[in-house]
């Protein structure tokens, strides 16, 4: 969350599609590092904590747009620019990591006697 907003700064970049390059290459990389363990709900709350930094500082460039025109400018709330949209952490599908496989007998297996 600190670099999502040190990037979502005012004078950082000079267009949207610079700052969701940016915002994008730090999310994706923090998703593919953690996906393997436990974390819809920070993955959830990052993507909703993303969406509000950007929106704001797209906000600040036009001068207090109101939510509504922000909506017209992008139909469905989807930030885009051009080619370029930006990256849903709750979109990435969590798989667990399982380091023993399925031929290491676990020591806990309770023996049958």
């Amino acid at each position: 969350m600190n670099k999502v907003r040190s990037l979502t700064r005012r004078q950082k970049h000079r267009t949207l599609s610079d700052l969701l390059h940016a915002v994008n290459r730090v999310q994706q990389g923090w998703c593919n590092y953690f996906r393997h363990g436990v974390s819809a709900q920070t993955f959830s709350y990052l993507d909703h904590y993303t969406w509000h930094q950007v929106a704001e500082w797209i906000r600040k460039r036009r001068d207090g747009l109101s939510w509504g025109s922000f909506r017209r400018l992008f139909p469905g709330w989807k930030i885009r620019d051009g080619q370029t949209e930006l990256f849903r952490p709750q979109a990435v599908a969590i798989v667990r990591y399982r380091y023993r496989g399925a031929h290491i007998p676990t020591p806990w297996a309770s023996n049958a006697a």
